[in-house]
Order: structure tokens, then C-alpha cells, then sequence
């Protein structure tokens, strides 16, 4: 696992880059205390025709889509943070890698008026070849249904705000030590909500479905996946999903900027189908990591060249 804190390179801060042993803040940031940031994961992937940031453009709507949520005013456009996001990988001499955006309050003030605060942005970026391990892809992965609920129906619980994180840090510990893989939260009417990290896709009978976004984050990976299928002629549903629909399942699989498309083969010791890979998995999974690293001409406004 990296050290962050041994690592080399540059991180951009408030403007500039400074050396990656120098970006501290101050013990009294206000963020550190009450989780009022926000954030995003960014992936470049190498391509024929060099690196090529995947979605750059809706990554950071999506960012300031978070700060209004919680009344954040971001001190740089997104112009200039989208130049910035192509900038740090040229910098810090990468091919591939992780990138990750964040605006939180600074140390002008304590309490939870949040009043008369500085915005603090920075962008870092490193190599993170896969979040999860190279056989996931193929055998898929055992997922527990956590006993933590996701918070959902207000705009906030449904933004990438850095507090909300900490429902999914616990659930995930909570399945990894059950000897899980990844955890599948409920929202609090009981029906299918995300993975501590991912949304989540159900196939049955041909058919595409994911749960609507009043109970999930609006993934950039969910939205690539839900057009990849209709480009194939897969009807997609959004809807409300239940625990036995789940259970029922022909196919089940995650997707998110980290876990990128992980098919599951099982839910609380239940076997999914067969246990194995599924054939529309199959089919999408290929089609993601072809269109991700430049091997479609489909969908090429969706990637960004970093030159």
C-alpha cells in the first residue's frame, strides 16, 4: 500500500505547485473537524495516442455541483481546474493514475456557522493501477449486505461530499472483517441503495436495471455503463430495487471510477446465478475498458488528452 506521506512528485495547491512533502495544513482546519469538503476521482488512462484523462469535463461539473449543494464557493473556474487535472500528470511524469480534486474550508474559524472561511483547493495525482485485485475482473467478488444505512433523498447525502464517506469507510471495514470483499448499503426505506464506493447494476432477463439516484451517488461510470448498453440495444430501468431482486438476479456487477466494472458472484454467502461472470457483464466490461484506454471511436469526447 503507497505511504502518502513518503511519496514524491508535486501537488497543486490554492494556485501553485508545491512538493508533495510540503502540502500540510493546519491541525485547526475546519474540514478536518466537520467534513465540509468536497471532492472527486478522476482516472487517466494511457491510450495509442497518449494519456487521456476519462471525463474530465464531468468530474468537475460534478464538483461544483457538490460545492453548491453545501454552499461552497470554489476560488477557480472550471476551466482553469481542468487545466490543472491535465497539468499535475505532466508534472508529476505519469502515464496512468488516480486524480483527486478537493475543496475544503481552511483554519479562519471553528465552529458549525462556518462563517468567514477560506476555500483551500488542491489536486494530487498518482498511480493506482486497479482498486481491486486483478482476478475481481474475471471471478468476481463476495459482497455483504451492510448494516449501515445510506442516508439519502436530500441533495447533500447524494453529492461527493467528504463527510458522507464516513458511512462507507464503515461498512466496508465492517465487510472486509467478515471476510468480504465490499459492502451493499441499503437506504433507509430498505431498498438497494450503492456499494461503499460503486453503484450498482442487476441484470434479469436481458434487461439492465440500477436504482434510481434518490438512493445513490450520480457515478461517472454508472452514467458511461448505462450508455454503453443502449448502445448495444440494452433496455436500461432505473427504479427502486429490493434485497430479493437482488438475490434473484441473472447478473450482478459494480462500477465506479475506482472499482471501474467488477462483476459479483455473491450476496451474504448467496450465489448469484451461476457465480460467475455473466455474459451482458461480459459485454460491458470489455466495452468500458476499450472505450476508457482509446479503442472505440465511439463516445471520443469522453476522453481528454492531457497535451
Amino acid at each position: 500500500m503507497t505511504n502518502f506521506e513518503e511519496k514524491d512528485g508535486f501537488i497543486w495547491m490554492d494556485g501553485e505547485f508545491v512538493d508533495w512533502s510540503q502540502a500540510k495544513v493546519h491541525v485547526l482546519t475546519h474540514t478536518l473537524h466537520y467534513g465540509l469538503g468536497v471532492f472527486e476521482g478522476v482516472r487517466a488512462y494511457l491510450t495509442d495516442e497518449g494519456t487521456k484523462i476519462f471525463r474530465l469535463e464531468d468530474h468537475t461539473n460534478r464538483l461544483f455541483e457538490s460545492a453548491e449543494a453545501v454552499n461552497m464557493k470554489i476560488p477557480f473556474s472550471k476551466e482553469q481546474l481542468n487545466d490543472v487535472q491535465k497539468e499535475i500528470f505532466k508534472v508529476n511524469n505519469l502515464e496512468e493514475g488516480y486524480i483527486r480534486p478537493m475543496c475544503f474550508y481552511g483554519a479562519q474559524g471553528m465552529g458549525l456557522r462556518a462563517d468567514n472561511l477560506k476555500t483551500h483547493c488542491i489536486v494530487a495525482a498518482w498511480e493506482w493501477p486497479s482498486y481491486m485485485s486483478p482476478e475481481a475482473f474475471d471471478e468476481g467478488i463476495k459482497i455483504k449486505i451492510s448494516s449501515y444505512k445510506r442516508q439519502t433523498n436530500n441533495l447533500v447525502s447524494r453529492s461527493k461530499v467528504n463527510g458522507n464517506y464516513v458511512t462507507s469507510i464503515m461498512a466496508l471495514q465492517e465487510a472486509m472483517q467478515e471476510g468480504f470483499d465490499e459492502a451493499l448499503l441499503l437506504d433507509d426505506e430498505g431498498n438497494i441503495s450503492e456499494g461503499s464506493g460503486e453503484n450498482l447494476f442487476l441484470v434479469k432477463e436481458g434487461e439492465l436495471f440500477t436504482p434510481d439516484l434518490a438512493a445513490s451517488l450520480n457515478g461517472i461510470t454508472r452514467k458511461s455503463i448505462i450508455s454503453l448498453a443502449q448502445e448495444d440495444g440494452i433496455e436500461v430501468r432505473v427504479k427502486k430495487i429490493n434485497l430479493t431482486e437482488i438475490l434473484n438476479a441473472d447478473e450482478l456487477f459494480f462500477t465506479g471510477t475506482a472499482a471501474e466494472v467488477v462483476p459479483i458472484r455473491t450476496v451474504d454467502q448467496n450465489t448469484i446465478a451461476s457465480g460467475k461472470r455473466g455474459p451482458i457483464t461480459t459485454i460491458l466490461q470489455k466495452k468500458y475498458f476499450d472505450q476508457v484506454r482509446g479503442k472505440r471511436d465511439s463516445f471520443s469526447e469522453w476522453l481528454t488528452p492531457i497535451e
